[in-house]
């Protein structure tokens, strides 16, 4: 390698890797923070909109110049101030234009600058044109008074402020989001007025707490006219703690009949929310709906009408679901991270932020004053040295035309200092008539007069208080308006529940043994009747409504839900309740539950133990079901059985070999899940061995007869024939007659 090329790595500094990466990732997450994400408590504004800001001013764009291209506005701020990408720039540029998105627009803006219905449809900066607002003077207007620091651009060859002088609480007014590196910050909008009141609040009474302060300042106010419905209570507990949420609701009113939305959530898209509720209505969740449509236009910068199917529709419970389930009710994060005067960003509460923007707001009027002070004091200087030439100027004169170095002579004979004999020597021959003397006095008494009061002022902190106090007065009366979203506590929203949407028609939700389910029509179905597919029959059949669940049992034990109305109809053979649901393998379906949520079942094991449960206990929207009952090994669960009445109803069970047991059933727990207790008793070596099990298990009203299915054979029990199986829970039960101890299943008939 030639000695030119060569490099020494042992004179290059060696740092490990872990060091280097994290001191460098801390640096960009610094830079984030402090120079891009975060606003400072001074002027409320992240550096780019400081800088687009001040570029606009120094391009003379102030409110009462012509308009001027929105790309030149950029190229300056890229050029001079901001090397970034001109898109972002241009979009931070266009925010602070929009009336719907900034309470006090900084940015007066001519051509397309987006709508409220999409925010990022402006058009391009080469055809928009732009100047600052009347309000931009609030934060430009004492830039040039010494108010400031001045900082180098990023190239080092200009200078740009550090903070704008804002004569108001900007941080407030307007707000703002970021997003920096572990940190975020939302702040939301305030009304000028309100903001400006609780300033002087506080300037008289230093010791004010939040809630004083939220006697002037109600709430957040959004440049919208949609209602905020966060209640007081929860407003200031936002406000004492700096972190919180703020819910905002559309507007609407009634007209001929149908709803009438006219104001939006703040960052709300009128097509959006049409478009969720079109969803809704396609997906038959909103019946009661018949037509919609988007009226708004210049005039009506929202106005969306919702058709209602009849007038008995509730326009209210309506509204309600919609405020739920779309756009319509929003809610924003409230987080106020704040760059405070310490350089450090911190959230803040209301009354930390007052203080301390009234600290900085206190430095810069005194710098004003001071940087005022200093330039009357200079110019007193000069007119006092004027004054004694132009008591002397004939000797001044002669001076001038004798003396070789007059500037000297004139400072040794009339104890004139540099910049005075300066002044004396620039006087042009008609600045020495008798009324320019009379004029200097004059401005020299004007001038003493002000030094006077500056240093008054400056002397005084009541003084400095109240000139303070007069200004944000001045700007409030000048720049303030009336609050725009107003403060309402609304009923809570509330989705109208799906089923009610459904027709609450009878239906018989019919089970197969092959697990295959379908609902008929009505209460008067005899589901034995039905066409089943070939080597498949009849198992189990439920009553309910449309508008209810229907449960399914496996053998396992577990289970599942399904909507009646969603099953297919008993016209056809149904369809197997596995392409529904993902049941364990192997398992089968034993029975069926609907009706009410409150309605009672009594279910069980073929071990012979069972409990009662109520329906809305074992509802689940999981297709994998969720375990109900304990089975043992070797079992398998029983087909479920209504029960009517739980003081009266008796339980009826019967295992393989033909034992049968009556008794109470409210000798049972009713459990939302589980083993049970023991219903009738089988030796646990025929358990174990399946030579006897439960084959059916059934529950009926002490008038009810019983009805016993044993082979191609049935028979219906007397009263007085049932009565010899009435015993205890858990009992063996008394053998059933010679040929019907082979029970298939059994069931109560009124």
């Amino acid at each position: 390698m030639p000695d030119s090329l060569s490099f020494d790595f042992e004179q290059n500094e060696k740092q490990p890797l872990q060091e280097f990466t994290e001191k460098a990732y801390l640096d960009y997450s610094m830079y984030v923070i402090l120079d891009r994400a975060l606003p400072h408590i001074g002027d409320g504004l992240k550096p780019v909109q400081r800088r687009i800001i001040y570029a606009m001013s120094e391009l003379g764009l102030k409110a009462t110049a012509k308009y001027k291209k929105s790309a030149r506005t950029i190229g300056d701020v890229l050029g001079k101030f901001h090397p970034h990408g001109d898109s972002a720039c241009y979009e931070a540029m266009v925010l602070m234009a929009q009336d719907f998105s900034y309470r006090y627009p900084l940015i007066d803006g001519q051509g397309n600058w987006g709508s409220i219905d999409d925010p990022k449809s402006f058009a391009a900066m080469r055809y928009t044109e732009s100047k600052l607002t009347a309000y931009a003077d609030v934060l430009l207007g004492e830039v040039g008074q010494g108010t400031v620091d001045w900082v180098p651009n990023f190239d080092g060859t200009l200078e740009e402020p550090k903070t704008l002088p804002a004569r108001l609480p900007n941080i407030l007014l307007n707000g703002t989001t970021g997003i920096a590196v572990g940190m975020a910050t939302d702040i939301p909008p305030h009304n000028l007025k309100e903001v400006a009141s609780a300033c002087i609040r506080l300037l008289d009474a230093p010791k004010s707490t939040v809630k004083e302060l939220c006697e002037h300042i109600k709430g957040p106010d959004f440049p919208t006219k949609a209602e905020i419905i966060t209640p007081q209570s929860d407003i200031q507990q936002m406000y004492e703690t700096g972190n919180g949420s703020i819910k905002m609701r559309g507007v609407w009113e009634k007209e001929e009949g149908n709803i009438v939305i006219t104001a939006l959530p703040h960052q709300s898209s009128g097509s959006k929310i049409l478009e969720q509720i079109a969803a809704q209505m396609q997906s038959k969740k909103l019946p009661m709906l018949e037509d919609l449509r988007d009226e708004s236009d210049h005039e009506n910068p929202v106005r969306l009408i919702l058709v209602p199917r009849s007038n008995r529709v509730n326009l209210e419970e309506l509204m309600l679901h919609l405020y739920a389930t779309t756009d319509l009710e929003r809610n924003y994060r409230v987080n106020l991270n704040i760059i405070g005067l310490n350089g450090r960003p911190q959230v803040k509460n209301l009354r930390a932020i007052l203080k301390e923007w009234l600290e900085y707001r206190t430095e810069t009027v005194r710098r004003r004053l001071q940087h005022r002070l200093d330039k009357v004091l200079a110019q007193i200087h000069v007119l006092e040295g004027l004054m004694i030439a132009y008591l002397n100027i004939d000797e001044v004169i002669q001076i001038i035309r004798e003396e070789d170095n007059p500037k000297a002579e004139l400072m040794k004979r009339f104890k004139l200092s540099d910049i005075q004999a300066d002044a004396v020597l620039d006087l042009k021959l008609r600045k020495l008539a008798k009324l320019e003397e009379i004029k200097i006095k004059g401005e020299l008494d004007e001038l003493s007069a002000e030094r006077k009061e500056l240093d008054k002022t400056l002397g005084s902190a009541a003084r400095l208080k109240t000139l303070i106090k007069k200004e944000i007065e001045a700007d409030a009366k000048e720049y303030g308006d009336n609050r725009q979203s107003p403060l309402k506590e609304g009923t809570d929203a509330k989705a109208i529940d799906a089923n009610s949407l459904i027709p609450t028609e009878p239906v018989t939700i019919v089970l197969s043994d092959k697990g295959w389910v379908r609902a008929a029509k009505g209460h008067e179905v005899e589901p034995e009747t039905l066409n089943y597919k070939s080597g498949d029959s009849f198992k189990q059949s439920s009553l309910g409504r449309s508008n209810q669940q229907a449960v399914f049992i496996d053998s396992s034990g577990r289970c599942y839900s399904l909507p009646a109305h969603s099953l297919p109809s008993a016209r056809s053979l149904g369809e197997p309740i596995s392409a529904r649901l993902t049941p364990p393998d192997g398992v089968t379906f034993e029975g069926v539950m609907a009706g009410d949520p409150e309605s009672i079942y009594l279910v069980g094991s073929d071990a012979g133990y069972g409990f009662m449960l109520k329906l809305e206990d074992v509802y689940t929207k999981n297709r994998n079901g969720k375990a109900i009952i304990s089975v043992p090994k070797g079992a398998k669960a029983l087909a479920p059985s209504k029960v009517n009445d739980i003081e009266n109803d008796w339980v009826v069970a019967v295992t393989s070999i033909g034992r049968m047991l009556m008794f109470p059933i409210n000798e049972l727990s009713l459990l939302p899940k589980g083993k049970g207790l023991k219903i009738i008793q089988i030796p646990p070596a025929k358990l174990k061995t399946r030579e006897e099990y439960v084959v059916a298990m059934t529950v009926m009203a002490e008038t009810d007869k019983l009805v016993i299915y044993s082979g191609n054979k049935h028979k219906t029990m007397k009263s007085a024939e049932q009565e010899y199986y009435i015993g205890e829970r858990g009992r063996r039960g008394n053998m059933l007659a010679r040929g019907y101890r082979n029970v298939i299943r059994i069931k109560a008939e009124s």
